[in-house]
């Protein structure tokens, strides 16, 4: 999958050190990934959630930080939307980010 962008992750975990490694990782496998559908990945990644608007939210660093990313299955395009901790996550409208 193409991944835009990395900087916001870089960005982030420049502010939040612990959550640079998870990030990294979860960025290495979604960079080799071939998701076609949701069910793709909610197989690698159980506690998933797919929602509204091809969003789906990922649990960081056990859901100390959530990373909310849109997603293009026909395009193999993941764009980064927003990644902050568990309080900042609930502030936002996931569909609408």
């Amino acid at each position: 999958m193409r991944i835009i962008s990395i900087k916001k992750l870089r960005d982030f975990w420049a502010q939040h050190p612990t959550a640079k490694k998870p990030l990294q990782a979860w960025y290495a496998d979604a960079k080799l990934a071939h998701w076609v559908s949701p069910n793709d990945i909610k197989m690698v990644y159980r506690n998933a959630s797919i929602v509204a608007n091809n969003r789906v939210v990922f649990n960081i660093k056990g859901n100390t930080y959530r990373l909310v990313i849109a997603i293009h299955y026909d395009f193999k395009i993941i764009y980064i939307r927003f990644i902050g901790t568990h309080n900042e996550y609930d502030q936002i409208d996931v569909t609408k980010i």
